[in-house]
């Protein structure tokens, strides 16, 4: 049940087929993110569109494993496309997001769905046998403090899994790709391309993407030094989304030609690790031994 995790005093408002916390804070990300996300038919797109192919399926049940009779926390839930794709009959399933239009089509999947900044969740620590925090990490105004809060609710011996986060070293693109990279919106707004039918979609869609851009993303240096202090065993795993399990054994999979292109162009190796475009981090707590009395 919900009430059995949530933090003394916490008292969630029920609005429609989620409930709402209190948010703290506001930013342009959380609008952005807000707005985007909560309009119906942006986030049906993107449930139907992202995130539902086998690869990433097989990647993440290497991980992680099978949700059933675990207590699972989705932080940054979305419309709910990781147990859309996984599957599974958690014993509690909650989804977090802040965008009120995506937790209703979460909640339909089977999520309990909660409004919630992902970096103040109302649930206390130590919870969740899985933590998941799918694409989100690079939506968030402080990356670390919702890296943090996700390493909270762990439970000892449980699994943190983040993933789709772009590698700043892939994305951080010189000279001539820097241009290509800048002149795309252009391409997409006039083919219609993905996420860019709208000016306003596009517009909102960018805004939301904030550590999304040259120069930014994450590194396997965040997660250690975020997670390692914590207690958790880390592991990070660059790939290019086309590839499974194997991305656990340090395959990269296939990149698309434009991104090696924008590698080749910034002087890298496109097949390198560190060109490959995003992280996937599995990090676990450690459980410590108590030390045998002695007679």
């Amino acid at each position: 049940m919900l009430s059995d995790i949530l933090l003394p005093d916490v008292v969630l408002k029920r609005c429609n087929h989620y409930f709402e916390s209190i948010l703290p804070n506001n930013s342009d990300a959380l609008t952005a993110n807000a707005i985007y996300f909560g309009n119906a038919e942006w986030a049906q797109e993107y449930l139907d569109f992202c995130h539902r192919d086998t690869h990433f399926r097989a990647r993440w049940l290497a991980a992680g494993g099978d949700w059933t009779d675990k207590v699972v926390i989705d932080l940054g839930c979305g419309p709910g496309n990781v147990f859309a794709t996984l599957g599974g009959k958690p014993r509690l399933l909650i989804g977090v997001d802040v965008a009120a239009g995506s937790l209703e089509l979460a909640a339909s999947l089977g999520y309990t769905a909660v409004l919630a900044d992902a970096a103040h969740t109302p649930f206390r620590s130590g919870v969740a046998d899985i933590v998941a925090i799918n694409a989100s990490l690079h939506h968030c105004d402080d990356m670390g403090a919702v890296l943090r809060e996700g390493a909270r609710l762990v439970k000892p011996d449980g699994i943190l899994i983040t993933d789709h986060d772009p590698q700043l070293t892939a994305w951080d693109y010189k000279g001539l790709a820097r241009l290509m990279w800048d002149a795309r919106l252009w391409v997409y707004r006039a083919t219609r391309h993905g996420f860019h039918k709208t000016g306003s979609q596009q517009s909102w869609g960018l805004k939301t993407e904030v550590h999304h851009r040259p120069g930014d993303g994450v590194t396997n240096e965040f997660f250690r030094k975020t997670l390692e202090p914590l207690g958790f065993e880390v592991s990070v795993h660059p790939h290019n989304h086309q590839v499974g399990a194997e991305a656990l054994s340090g395959s990269v999979g296939p990149a698309q030609w434009k991104y090696r292109m924008g590698n080749v162009l910034s002087g890298r190796d496109p097949a390198a690790p560190a060109s490959a475009l995003s992280l996937m981090c599995i990090a676990r707590r450690v459980v410590h031994e108590e030390p045998m009395a002695t007679a």
